[in-house]
């Protein structure tokens, strides 16, 4: 079995056109394998892996069980986010496949998800249906989101414009708040750890008649890490801590009316983040992050179910203190108003779906407002899923009308078939398109109001293997995007870009015994004949990336630990400033004291490693965390 070394990982290979090398085929194949023969000795993860009767809703936007949808859709649940103690909603992500997270510092600073070697900007995050991110800069405030108020996410790679419209090119990433439950369950925790930090977390779940709800607030502060070293450009570095404080409410309100339910939550997050400007000097930024929706659904008739879902969410940056020629003081944020309205019908074929969607953007900056500062984007879509003995299928279309440029249509097509007992064979291709950002297209000194959205087309080839407690993956993917944002200053569109790879994963349970790994190879490369980077690697993108995780349960015990290895980036469009690779380990254990109390200790990069993912950023070196929980049965 293949297991890249703590001390190296992977160096940058050179690029090739088309579809991935021989090598990076091995590479997972090899891995597929070699876990399947060692399952016996190794296994993983930070909790069971999902079921495969587990109900999804991201992947068709209706109700499927796991095992039957055809895009690769992984779920975490609230066991594996309690195992994330001091980690943030990107680097818990970051431990799964295909999914690569870049961050200017450490907890509380900018953080970037990419998904099957795109940008950040072509991964759509949703909270519990609602759009939320930043229509200026193109990216969610991850950093901000608090993991103690998620129940599970779901991750689903792949075109998804078909059913999302702009921005979810390579995926879209759910989060579902905590639900009520039926009863009354409080819970708890307080944790403490390196870097002075501290957090205490509680709330309650409950339920009675026609009425359920939760309620949580959280707490937690840190004196961080200092979040830049020397290489840092523009002379922004400063050796002192950077710390980060953060405060959350999340609530849910729900009602049974006969045979509809309708649904208030509501999720509040306010940060306070410091970030170096130089020697001897730092700003000081709050973070706003909201999100309030009502939701209405139930049965029309029979096998014709609607729902209503009115929203806002809201994505703001106040810098109140600088030291930098490059900020301004004041907020710059973005609220989005949605409007969804969705029909769910069982037709001979299979489930049928059609929704009318609106969403309206208005973004603010410091100073002179944009010369455009709001635009609505209005959207209808089809869908169709089903299956028949051996075969599986699943078509999506849809129409956007965006107030800055115009009509746009997206679609998707998948087909899967049992080839054997376990074994399911599947195809699909899809198209894609993203809008630019406002900061693209409007920044003073920055922007080019001149740029045109992007569009893509993806192919993929899988296959999946399911056998008792076994599930196994291996796919193969094809991307193509036209008129390619270009990053930094004045971006300009680039006509070819191409993102090709090759991913594997295995999860199983054994006994005590629970593994998860996987291997990505990938090459994002801009593909413009004739142009001075023509065949260069897009920045900060690893090509080959590995993860292994293996966890033991006996009686009160559970012991565990991942290894994550990621291979060397380019910082630079023209890959001659590179980041070099590397692996750290994580170690976990947690001991049932008794009914309802638990003590869990967390080690983050035992092994201390020294790492950046984003030239001259400190990404944080060894840290412990203890935590105590309370939750009665």
């Amino acid at each position: 079995m293949f297991i890249p070394p703590l001390a190296s990982a992977w160096p940058v290979r050179k690029p090739t056109a088309g579809w991935p090398p021989c090598r990076a085929v091995c590479l997972v194949s090899g891995l597929v394998s070699g876990l399947a023969i060692s399952l016996p000795s190794h296994t993983h993860a930070q909790t069971t892996p999902v079921a495969s009767d587990t109900v999804v809703i991201t992947a068709t936007r209706t109700p499927q069980r796991v095992d039957r949808v055809l895009a690769e859709t992984t779920v975490i649940g609230r066991d594996r986010i309690d195992a994330a103690t001091g980690r943030t909603l990107a680097e818990l992500l970051a431990q799964e496949s295909g999914v690569q997270v870049w961050s200017n510092g450490g907890l509380g600073k900018v953080a970037s998800v990419s998904l099957r070697g795109l940008e950040s900007r072509h991964t759509l995050l949703l909270v519990d249906g609602v759009r939320f991110g930043s229509a200026t800069v193109g990216n969610p405030s991850w950093d901000n989101l608090p993991l103690d108020a998620i129940e599970r996410i779901e991750i689903v790679r792949g075109p998804m414009s078909g059913l999302y419209g702009s921005d979810a090119v390579g995926g879209v990433i759910q989060v579902f708040t905590r639900r009520g439950q039926a009863g009354f369950h409080p819970d708890a925790t307080v944790t403490l750890g390196s870097h002075a930090y501290r957090e205490a977390a509680a709330g309650a779940r409950w339920g009675v008649g026609a009425l359920d709800g939760s309620l949580r607030v959280q707490h937690r502060r840190t004196d961080g890490v200092s979040a830049t070293n020397p290489r840092v450009p523009f002379g922004s570095y400063n050796a002192d801590t950077d710390g980060f404080e953060q405060t959350s409410l999340s609530g849910r309100l729900g009602a049974r009316l006969g045979t509809w339910r309708a649904d208030l939550t509501l999720l509040k997050a306010l940060g306070s983040s410091q970030l170096d400007d130089g020697p001897g000097a730092d700003s000081l930024a709050d973070l706003d992050t909201r999100v309030v929706s009502l939701e209405a659904a139930g049965p029309v008739s029979d096998g014709w179910r609607t729902s209503v879902l009115v929203s806002e969410a809201r994505d703001g940056l106040n810098t109140r203190v600088s030291a930098s020629a490059f900020a301004a003081l004041g907020t710059i944020g973005t609220t989005q108003r949605q409007l969804t309205w969705s029909h769910q019908l069982n037709t001979p074929l299979g489930t049928a779906l059609v929704l009318a969607e609106r969403v309206q953007q208005t973004v603010e900056r410091p100073g002179t407002p944009f010369a455009v500062s709001e635009r609505s984007i209005s959207g209808v879509a089809v869908g169709l899923s089903g299956e028949a003995g051996a075969h599986r299928w699943q078509a999506n279309l849809r129409r956007d009308r965006n107030s800055q440029f115009g009509q746009k249509t997206t679609g998707a097509l998948a087909y899967g078939l049992a080839v054997a007992p376990g074994l399911t064979a599947h195809a699909s291709v899809g198209s894609s398109f993203v809008a630019p950002s406002f900061n693209q297209l409007y920044f003073p000194g920055f922007g080019n109001p001149l740029l045109l959205p992007e569009e893509g087309i993806q192919r993929e080839l899988g296959l999946v293997w399911r056998q008792g407690a076994v599930t196994s993956r291996l796919v193969a993917f094809d991307n193509r995007i036209r008129g390619y944002i270009s990053s930094g200053p004045l971006p300009t569109n680039i006509p070819r870009v191409t993102v090709d790879g090759v991913s594997a994963s295995v999860d199983a349970v054994l006994g005590a015994w629970t593994l998860a790994g996987s291997i990505d190879s990938l090459q994002p490369l801009n593909a413009t004949a004739g142009t001075a980077n023509a065949g260069r690697v897009l920045p900060r993108r690893v090509q080959d990336s590995g993860r292994l995780s293996v966890d033991w349960r006996g009686g009160a015990l559970r012991l565990g630990g991942s290894v994550q290895a990621f291979g060397e980036r380019f910082e630079n469009v023209s890959n001659t400033t590179r980041l070099g690779g590397y692996a750290t380990l994580d170690l976990r254990a947690e001991w049932a004291l008794s009914p309802g109390w638990a003590l869990a200790f967390r080690l983050n990069n035992a092994l201390d490693k020294a790492y950046e993912n984003v030239l001259g950023y400190n990404q944080p070196g060894r840290e412990a965390y203890v935590s105590l929980r309370w939750s009665p049965r």
